[in-house]
């Protein structure tokens, strides 16, 4: 869709596009490479274009020294890393890499969880502590959402072999969890891959809140020291994380708060794409509380995770 209206320049990192309607209003459409900007440093980006066009100095001064996360010399891996995958080991199937775009015929839809909804997950997995889980785990919102579409997501998978094993990738942001900690400022990709992995027998068994602990062991490994054995990782064996879904959030990055000349956006999401293994989470379009989840899936597998989806809610 987006060819009549992006030019194809080669080398280009960031595009954008200006919609304008007969109302007076315009939509802006930016397309950019994720080594040029994460969420954070994108927010960055928008705060800075809103200073120069309101002719203010720039918010922040962004920090471009990309040596800071540099492999060292020599690399050392010094942690297992299953989240990651060698290019050279990536099947041949096109719809193998999470990355890429199905080649599927695929159903969308956008969940909707209300704060009330988000409150019920926290106090189902509090609740479940004493058969599984530890009361000194912090139950956020983040990680009870993503635990929650984990469970969704494995379940309604056309291999329904229970003893198959699920892993579900999400960001953490490395800025601070470095020694010495990154710059706020740091403009590029400072995010890395977490990950929790168990059968989907367990997905299914397990207490809520045993969940929600893995995803939050995931987030507590990314220690400076894991953060490291990642990138060295990388330069070693020239490969990208690669499991059976990744969580990307946009849902508190603040886009829609940017405050340009002409005032605020309406609305900001990310765009529809074609990859089935990336679930998105962004502000709920009347601007109240709660979260949008947005889901491709097979027609048969988005059926089985509505009904997952909605079942799991309603269980006392």
């Amino acid at each position: 869709m987006s060819q009549p209206f992006v030019p194809q320049v080669h080398g280009m990192q960031t595009i954008s596009f200006v919609t304008s309607f007969k109302c007076g209003g315009f939509a802006i459409g930016i397309s950019t490479s994720h080594t040029t900007f994460d969420g954070l440093s994108f927010k960055t980006f928008l705060d800075n274009i809103a200073s120069i066009a309101s002719k203010k100095p720039l918010v922040v001064m962004p920090c471009h020294d990309r040596h800071l996360l540099a492999a060292r010399s020599p690399p050392c891996v010094t942690f297992p890393h299953p989240e990651m995958l060698k290019l050279s080991d990536l099947p041949t199937c096109p719809d193998s890499n999470i990355f890429e775009a199905s080649t599927e015929q695929l159903d969308f839809k956008v969940f909707k969880l209300t704060s009330n909804d988000i409150t019920k997950l926290k106090e189902e997995a509090k609740n479940s502590s004493t058969s599984g889980g530890t009361s000194t785990t912090c139950v956020t919102g983040f990680n009870v959402i993503t635990a929650h579409i984990w469970r969704c997501k494995a379940l309604s998978c056309e291999d329904d072999n229970p003893n198959r094993s699920s892993t579900i990738l999400y960001a953490v942001d490395i800025r601070s969890r470095l020694n010495p900690p990154l710059p706020k400022s740091y403009a590029g990709n400072a995010m890395l891959t977490a990950y929790a992995t168990t059968k989907c027998k367990e997905l299914e068994e397990l207490p809520f809140m045993k969940l929600v602990e893995m995803v939050r062991e995931g987030a507590t490994r990314m220690t400076n020291e894991y953060a490291r054995s990642i990138i060295d990782w990388g330069e070693t064996n020239k490969g990208c994380p690669n499991r059976e879904v990744l969580v990307s959030s946009w849902w508190r990055l603040g886009f829609e708060e940017v405050e340009y000349p002409w005032g605020k956006p309406k609305y900001c999401c990310p765009v529809v794409y074609h990859r089935k293994d990336i679930i998105l989470l962004f502000p709920p379009i009347d601007g109240g509380g709660g979260v949008s989840i947005i889901v491709a899936l097979p027609p048969k597998e988005m059926e089985k995770f509505y009904g997952l989806f909605n079942k799991f809610l309603t269980l006392d």
